[in-house]
């Protein structure tokens, strides 16, 4: 079996406040909605609400942050409750997502074959700092897209091997491609797709 790459951004610190923070927000949602139902149905109405809410929203929370992602030779695998896998050489589906919270802008890459997909992120932003995956794994992409069968592949290989070559050259996050590309996309969406067409010529302006 080919050996697993992982494709994580996140800080074990920064995991662990955002845990507790979301489960703070679990309990004061069950509480809420058990106050609720206590006062129109009674007390046992109430806690039986309060148990039902706390743990569908208990393993909501759990299975989003959970989700690991990875590369196991050619093929992205993103596992929650269930596993998915989407080989890149052969993806149908090739498209750049940024997804926009709170101010943190993160750019990835949502690779689909049939009715399977699998999203990975390449980078966080906020401010003109931020995350970025690692040199060796970028360039373990790069080398896959590049002999990916889907044109967007190529395309996507040279954004990366650009990332790489910016930051071989020590320049700052904002004068990087993947920043610049989650920088023009609008702000006040959630998650939003950039145009294949806007990327490409986006690469190919780049030196």
């Amino acid at each position: 079996m080919a050996d697993r790459v992982p494709l994580d951004l996140g800080e074990p610190t920064s995991a662990r406040r955002k845990g507790c923070a979301t489960g703070f927000v679990v309990l004061v949602f069950g509480a809420a909605a058990g106050g609720l139902a206590g006062l129109i149905a009674g007390r046992t109405a109430g806690l039986i609400a309060f148990v039902v809410v706390a743990v569908l929203l208990g393993v909501l929370v759990w299975a989003m942050a959970s989700r690991t992602v990875w590369l196991e030779g050619t093929t992205v695998v993103a596992r929650t409750i269930t596993r998915r896998s989407v080989d890149l050489v052969t993806a149908d589906r090739l498209e750049l997502l940024v997804t926009d919270v709170r101010g943190a802008r993160t750019i990835g890459i949502l690779a689909g074959s049939g009715r399977r997909a699998v999203s990975m992120s390449l980078a966080i932003y906020s401010g003109t700092g931020g995350r970025e995956l690692g040199i060796l794994v970028l360039r373990k992409l790069a080398d896959i897209f590049a002999t990916s069968e889907n044109t967007a592949g190529l395309v996507f290989s040279e954004l990366l091997v650009a990332q790489l070559r910016a930051e071989a050259k020590g320049e700052a996050a904002p004068d990087r491609p993947l920043y610049q590309l989650a920088s023009v996309a609008p702000a006040g969406r959630l998650a939003q797709r950039l145009k294949p067409e806007a990327v490409t010529r986006f690469v190919a302006s780049l030196d």
